[in-house]
């Protein structure tokens, strides 16, 4: 009894956890005509990113064969991913540098007569865009170890974001570091110019003074 007492509360901790640290989302994006709508996300290299898109019948007449044209640029603008005039479509890759993912949605030329355009955006990152489905069948597990498995996995990932963020800090701190010394340094300067220049005044009225005989 003990036994499946604490396996109930470790198979309850592993979701737990997997609710607040896993990176998964469906979104509902409105695109109007004329326009384009992003979404965008900070992800760090080496991480895996799956998403799917389909346009939203909302009851407008225009919404039944309404279609929309996708692109995913990664932070240095490389086009990972480019489909014109479809309303049902996904992508996957993995991503090769840190930064700002963008994916921008506009709607195609033949729709723009029409309203807005609603596009269901189901955008999933690192853990949550493992198929733990293939991976309970390719190793014969389930139930509590299949749930440990997963907490195994979303601790790897925060610690790979806790090394990202430390990362990231340091490079702040060094920007932060290497900009205060030239503000210094600039301050240094700012204060030698007003000196050379009072002297350099000063150095001109008392000539001027003299050449007048009024000293």
């Amino acid at each position: 009894m003990e036994k499946r007492v604490m396996s109930m509360s470790i198979v309850f901790l592993c979701c737990l956890f997997l609710f607040f640290f896993s990176t998964s989302g469906a979104l509902w994006v409105t695109v109007p005509p004329f326009s384009t709508k992003c979404v965008s996300e900070e992800i760090h290299n080496n991480v895996v990113v799956l998403g799917d898109y389909a346009v939203v019948d909302t009851g407008n007449d225009h919404s039944n064969n309404s279609t929309i044209s996708v692109k995913v640029t990664s932070p240095y603008g490389n086009n990972l991913h480019h489909m014109e005039n479809i309303s049902i479509g996904n992508f996957a890759f993995t991503t090769r540098e840190s930064g700002n993912y963008l994916a921008c949605f506009w709607v195609g030329h033949s729709e723009r007569a029409g309203g807005d355009v609603s596009v269901n955006l189901d955008w999933k990152t690192g853990i949550a865009a493992k198929d733990w489905d293939s991976v309970a069948k390719k190793e014969k597990i389930e139930g509590v170890e299949l749930q440990l498995r997963k907490l195994e996995g979303s601790v790897e990932a925060v610690h790979e974001n806790l090394i990202y963020l430390r990362g990231r800090e340091a490079v702040v701190r060094n920007v932060s570091e290497s900009t205060n010394a030239r503000v210094v340094w600039s301050s240094f300067m700012s204060l030698g110019v007003c000196i050379a220049v009072s002297v350099l005044q000063l150095w001109h009225l008392k000539r001027y003074f003299h050449k007048k005989k009024l000293i």
